[in-house]
């Protein structure tokens, strides 16, 4: 188990260096740099800047210099010092832009995933060991309703309706009264009050494609004769379920955790600028039009920590549940 463990760290170490520097890379790649943005920017709003003022700001911002010299500045600072560098667009350090918008996207996303598997799990057990019932069917229909509206029309949805019928400003998570108040007992009730809205939206198509694998595996797995063994020994149906097929189809569910660690930082990008959350997907979404590289890359380069930190825990967990992953 220990060899197995150390295998995966080590891969996982080497793709993180790899994938830290492909990210810089491609932040890059498009014509032009942040000067070149924010120019056409100013030039957008009635402004100008001369060829000789943006030359000043490219060799402030170290632009100038060939990328593998900024790209190791960039890393080595983060590695020796924590540093992630200094946001171009919004001339403050990465470190405050990132960790002020983190902790609500962590705590939304965390409900959601908590709620996604509170209704995914029952529900495809009670689809499979009910197959072709009443409410496997509503639940089927569901599922694919669920899955096939795009989060972002069901968040327009559900801001008209509470708009128009429940007099409810559904938009962000906080009043107007206490978006730039420092935190209270009644700032975090406002908070809980606009929270059910992002966690509706965003565990419905979360919740629909679960339901769907859950009870795909069980079906698999009550088919297995170790079910019809267990049933011949007298034991009861709910034993029979919950100790051994629930066990086996959760396995997907494992897995999914490499998925779920990048998405409790990012969250959903398009249903966040829709609902106006104050978390990190829209600031990503700017940095990556700016070509803002220090605070896209730095975006990067912890959703990357966060995918294998999850693939890594994935793996340990199925080894853990499923000795045969162990010499795959």
């Amino acid at each position: 188990m220990l060899g197995f463990i150390g295998r995966r760290a080590f891969w996982a170490l080497v793709t993180l260096a790899f994938v830290s520097f492909i990210s810089f890379v491609i932040i890059q790649l498009p014509p032009g740099d942040y000067v070149t943005a924010y120019a056409a920017q100013l030039r957008h709003g009635g402004e100008y800047i001369t060829a000789t003022q943006e030359a000043i700001l490219r060799e402030q911002f170290g632009l100038n210099d060939p990328i593998l010299i900024q790209y190791w500045r960039w890393i080595s600072n983060i590695i020796l010092r924590g540093d992630f560098g200094r946001s171009l667009e919004w001339n403050a350090p990465v470190s405050e832009l990132i960790w002020d918008r983190l902790a609500l996207t962590l705590f939304i996303s965390s409900l959601t995933m908590v709620f996604t598997w509170a209704i995914a799990i029952p529900v495809g057990i009670y689809s499979a060991t009910r197959q072709y019932s009443v409410f496997d069917y509503i639940f089927t229909v569901g599922g694919f309703i669920g899955k096939g509206v795009p989060d972002f029309m069901l968040a327009l949805i559900l801001m008209w309706l509470g708009y128009a019928y429940l007099n409810m400003d559904v938009g962000g998570l906080f009043s107007p009264e206490y978006r730039a108040a420092p935190w209270s007992t009644d700032k975090a009730l406002d908070m809980l009050a606009h929270l059910w809205v992002p966690v509706v939206i965003l565990a419905t198509g979360g919740a629909a494609g679960l339901i769907r694998v859950m009870r795909a595996n069980m079906l698999d797995e009550l088919q297995q004769p170790y079910v019809e063994t267990a049933y011949a020994q007298g034991l009861s149906e709910r034993q029979v379920v919950w100790r051994y097929p629930v066990r086996v189809a959760l396995n997907p569910f494992i897995s999914t955790v490499g998925w779920a660690l990048p998405a409790l930082f990012s969250g959903d990008v398009i249903t966040a600028v829709v609902l106006n959350l104050p978390t990190t997907g829209p600031l990503l979404l700017k940095a990556l039009q700016m070509q803002d590289m220090y605070l896209a890359g730095s975006f990067i380069l912890i959703l990357s920590v966060f995918t294998i930190v999850g693939t890594l825990i994935s793996d340990v967990l199925l080894a853990w549940s499923d000795p045969r992953i162990r010499f795959a």
